[in-house]
């Protein structure tokens, strides 16, 4: 048994003793934190910390005599892995007969009277603690408790919350200006009969402000929360994190400051007459913090003003894509050879890859870590390689690089699933069927206003005929030199009703994952523009942002 199996067996004994002394049953722990990111500071991979599975999405559920995970499929084959020996079930999302975590809690506390659940409710948003609590008492009247977090127990080398320095991110990069942002936030408002709304994505809070930062790892976004009101705006972030110029700077757009901890004490001294407060967002604490004032509970407007761009954006994409295309190109030529000389391996093939980019002007760092999966790792969605699984590649076979950068005039992402040497035929028409699907749904024209989940079969119809298919989205927005995923829009099978507009990033990755095979997945960053005005309305179309 591995050292790490072991450590994490040690950690649930002290997890389950700090339980018990709690009064608590059962206690789980999702992959966000207090913003509600996909991507978190290591200050807050609780998740990760009590189970060992590192991936992005997950939750690992710990009574006093089990312990389970729930992860989607992006991830079973490294959760199957990294869980083995732990004492935890892997329980795959969306597949027949997994329970839900509400589901196996009734089942694990059945013979408990008055059984307790413990959440924290400061990395928990309001919806998920509501909903999960509704679930519970439908388990035999279980309960949940949201004031506790064990981990400030049992973590004793927690990493510290970071205060990297802020930075500004000039107006020749982001095309409008910090005050105006804030000026459509509050005409947004207005539309909800709200007069003030709390800001918890850390995103969300870079691009209204125009502010730029390093606290998440290759995503550009800094600890903070903002909370805008009628007249004054206030953002709570701990101050050893602003220079003299970003404080200048944010005196001079009227935003104050206050530090970060004080957030709920600012939410309880707020005096306007309600506040918006996106239940998928907000914290379920600070929630309980502005008390029983009134709320909007609605979708932040936010995000769907950020992930239509600017023309100033867009023309930072192409730039910032010419550049990538340049690094990509430069990488590809180098690649093959290479692989037939000996020696190159999936991690330093990587590393290759990102020191061309770097080279490139504006360049910042990756927009997420790389997958470099050779042969069978490809089939991996989620791939990254380690130095435990890292291999060599050979001149034969296929390798899937799904890859991006962060530039100062955009983001990129791209994968490409490249033909190292001779392929098999059955390779090579899987390869076909996914770049058939990419190639449907980047030629799409649509009326204004379509979701992605209307044209998400484009890129499945063509393996779909043969019984094939993958359970991953088909696309997403990508951030302006801000996170690489982003929404509210995006290409999937399951129901998202957020309208497609003008102006808006998508990419387009159909992809095929034959476990202990290969895998292939083809994947071009779109911008969505105007196609033509008929009698019957407004129609769109996707032009290609990635050159190679």
């Amino acid at each position: 048994m591995s050292i790490m199996n072991n450590t994490i067996k040690d950690r649930l004994q002290a997890l389950r003793e700090v339980m018990r002394a709690e009064g608590i049953d059962a206690f789980v722990f999702p992959s966000t934190d207090p913003h509600n990111g996909e991507y978190v500071p290591d200050h807050w991979k609780g998740r990760e910390f009590v189970s060992g599975f590192n991936g992005l999405a997950g939750t690992a559920v710990v009574t006093m005599d089990d312990a389970a995970l729930w992860t989607d499929s992006r991830y079973f084959i490294a959760a199957e892995e990294q869980l083995a020996g732990t004492g935890y079930k892997l329980m795959k999302l969306k597949i027949e007969g997994t329970p839900t975590i509400a589901e196996w809690l009734g089942q694990k506390l059945a013979a408990k009277s008055g059984a307790v659940v413990g959440v924290d409710g400061m990395v928990n948003s309001v919806s998920t603690v509501e909903a999960l609590a509704d679930e519970l008492r439908k388990q035999g009247g279980i309960t949940i408790r949201t004031n506790f977090d064990p981990l400030q127990t049992v973590w004793k080398e927690r990493p510290q919350i970071p205060d990297n320095k802020v930075e500004i991110h000039q107006l020749k990069f982001a095309g409008e200006t910090a005050e105006k942002k804030l000026e459509r936030i509050r005409k947004e408002l207005r539309l909800h009969h709200a007069v003030g709304m709390l800001v918890s994505a850390l995103d969300d809070i870079a691009w209204t402000l125009n502010l730029r930062g390093s606290d998440v790892h290759c995503n550009p976004v800094f600890v903070s929360y903002l909370l805008i009101g009628e007249k004054t705006t206030t953002l709570y972030i701990n101050k050893c994190k602003l220079d003299d110029e970003s404080m200048a700077y944010l005196n001079a757009i009227g935003v104050k400051i206050d530090d970060y901890e004080n957030v709920a004490k600012g939410l309880r001294a707020y005096d306007g007459y309600n506040l918006l407060m996106d239940p998928t967002e907000t914290s379920y604490t600070l929630y309980k913090a502005y008390g029983e004032r009134p709320k909007v509970l609605v979708k932040s407007p936010v995000p769907a003003m950020k992930a239509v761009k600017n023309e100033v954006e867009i023309e930072g994409y192409r730039s910032a894509m010419l550049k990538d295309g340049v690094a990509m190109v430069k990488f590809l030529r180098w690649l093959k050879p290479a692989v037939e000389k000996g020696g190159v391996t999936e991690i330093s093939a990587d590393e290759k890859l990102t020191a061309l980019r770097g080279q490139q002007p504006l360049f910042r760092g990756i927009s997420f870590d790389t997958i470099a999966g050779y042969g069978e790792h490809g089939a991996i969605v989620h791939y990254e390689a380690t130095p435990e699984t890292d291999i060599e590649l050979k001149p034969e076979g296929l390798l899937l690089l799904d890859s991006g950068g962060q530039y100062l005039d955009g983001t990129t992402d791209i994968t490409r699933t490249i033909a190292l040497g001779p392929v098999s035929d059955y390779q090579r028409h899987i390869y076909t069927l996914v770049l058939k699907g990419n190639i449907d749904l980047s030629m799409v024209k649509f009326p204004a206003n379509a979701s992605g989940t209307q044209l998400d079969m484009l890129a499945r119809q063509t393996m779909w005929r043969e019984g094939l298919n993958y359970l991953h989205g088909t696309g997403h927005g990508v951030g302006s030199y801000l996170n690489v995923h982003e929404g509210p829009h995006q290409f999937r099978m399951e129901y998202m009703p957020a309208p497609f507009k003008d102006g808006m990033t998508v990419t387009v990755e159909p992809g095929i994952y034959l476990a202990g095979k290969f895998g292939v997945r083809t994947e071009n960053t779109m911008i969505v523009r105007h196609y033509m005005t008929t009698e019957f309305g407004d129609f769109l179309q996707l032009e290609p942002l990635t050159l190679r």
